[in-house]
């Protein structure tokens, strides 16, 4: 294993997303002699590790989390909450597809490629293969599934008043208040450049030519993992499982449901670019298909274009001609931001985020800028690969500070809602437990997770 070369930083994103070894043997750069694990609980056929609890403990602590009641004896109990959520599922029949299990594989393998620089990247480092990682990691997705999928049929309906939050807060000791540092409310609007004509007939004809390629035998998987600019489905061979209407772009899914199973489609262009679709299969509204996508190349005169448009806005909304969060709403091709009024949220929704959480381009460059200053236009990367243009708004700083409710509402609704929706859970678990067969080692005995 090929492992004194990868970055800590990204070693450290494949143990959060992949779970698949220790995060200090990464980001120290090789494997540590591993202490001896043992079984500290047992939910029917599931177990929880001691590295497990230990692990889970280490995280909710880095996290500054509202409950200073937490110890390793709760947080044991929630673990085994959580076997027992997947145990209760087998029982009652509540079943988790596989495709829906291999999607959530897929996007996980998708952004950890990547980051990591490609798929062959992969197969250096870890000796292993996308595949093998998908086969490896099946079970520990689908069970996370699965848990999700209890936690919700559980908690329904849950809610909590203002009057609840502020009660909430009020219950929390002064001295087990998180203390939070600098933030800010930030918001872009981004513009993609369009290509020009020229460059989007290549696109196309290449496509074309793909398509003659395939039809005279050759491998729409192989072409797909060779030419695809998806990089949510180009290493799988193009596949994207089963979907329904409306989860793909219309373009798309007019085409794909309108053709005949394992025919081939001429070039069909999105807001993505220009896809090749094979259907594979289709039953009712639903389909399983495989594409290879192509973008036409951008072009600097069309970055151009792209900063011209923005500095236009920019100048508008500074003469208080047009309003930042509308424009942005109207005008910006980031649709996640967008959708706020531009502006980047946190786990809760809230606008208000920690600069830790921005990426360092980003916080490079509200770094030369006073609060209520709208940048000029700065071309950058997104995540697919692609070079765009955008516009910051950095319209509020908020110091380093210990929670309140002023500041930080948002996160204290959640923290309220937590605590209620983990009593509810509670309540479950105590007549659920009957249902299983549970055991706790010595060590914990005394922790009483089992008490009626």
């Amino acid at each position: 294993m090929k492992l004194r070369s990868l970055p800590s930083l990204i070693a450290n994103l494949f143990v959060l997303l992949l779970v698949v070894t220790s995060l200090e043997a990464l980001a120290q750069g090789g494997p540590k002699p591993v202490v001896a694990d043992k079984i500290v609980a047992k939910v029917d056929n599931y177990i929880v590790l001691k590295s497990e609890l230990e692990r889970a403990y280490l995280e909710f602590l880095s996290q500054g989390k509202m409950d200073a009641d937490m110890d390793k004896c709760k947080m044991l109990e929630s673990l085994i909450v959580d076997k027992l959520m997947v145990a209760k599922a087998e029982i009652d029949s509540v079943e988790v597809s596989e495709d829906m299990v291999n999607g959530e594989l897929d996007r996980r393998m998708a952004y950890f490629i990547q980051q990591v620089g490609g798929e062959d990247k992969i197969q250096e480092y870890y000796d292993k293969s996308v595949e093998e990682f998908k086969e490896e990691l099946f079970d520990r997705v689908k069970e996370d599934i699965t848990k999700q999928t209890m936690h919700q049929e559980i908690t329904s309906g849950v809610s909590v008043t203002p009057n609840e939050v502020k009660k909430f807060f009020k219950k929390i000791p002064k001295d087990s208040l998180p203390y939070y540092s600098t933030e800010v409310q930030l918001g872009q609007i981004v513009k993609e450049p369009e290509p020009s004509e020229q460059e989007d007939e290549i696109a196309r004809q290449t496509l074309l030519d793909i398509k003659q390629k395939v039809l005279a035998g050759g491998d729409f998987e192989e072409f797909a993992k060779q030419y695809s600019q998806d990089p949510g489905s180009g290493a799988f061979g193009g596949n994207l499982g089963w979907m329904s209407r409306g989860q793909l772009v219309p373009e798309f899914e007019e085409s794909a449901m309108t053709m005949k199973v394992n025919e081939i489609s001429d070039p069909v262009k999105s807001d993505f670019g220009y896809h090749l679709i094979q259907l594979l299969d289709r039953r009712g509204n639903e389909f399983n298909s495989r594409h290879i996508l192509i973008k036409p190349k951008i072009g600097s005169s069309d970055l151009d274009i792209a900063r011209d448009y923005l500095d236009s806005l920019r100048t508008l909304i500074l003469a208080d001609s047009i309003e930042f969060e509308r424009t942005a709403k109207d005008h910006s091709d980031d649709q996640m931001t967008a959708n706020a009024g531009g502006y980047f949220t946190d786990a809760t929704g809230g606008n208000v985020v920690s600069v830790e959480t921005l990426d360092p381009t980003i916080f490079f460059t509200i770094d030369t800028m006073k609060v209520g200053n709208i940048s000029k236009p700065v071309e950058f990367r997104q995540q697919d690969g692609t070079n765009a243009v955008r516009i910051l708004y950095y319209k509020k700083k908020v110091s380093p500070h210990v929670a309140n409710l002023v500041d930080d509402y948002l996160k204290i609704q959640q923290a309220a809602l937590n605590q209620k929706q983990g009593e509810k859970v509670s309540k479950w678990f105590s007549t659920a437990k009957d249902d299983v067969f549970i055991s706790v080692d010595e060590e914990y005995r005394d922790c009483g997770i089992l008490d009626d």
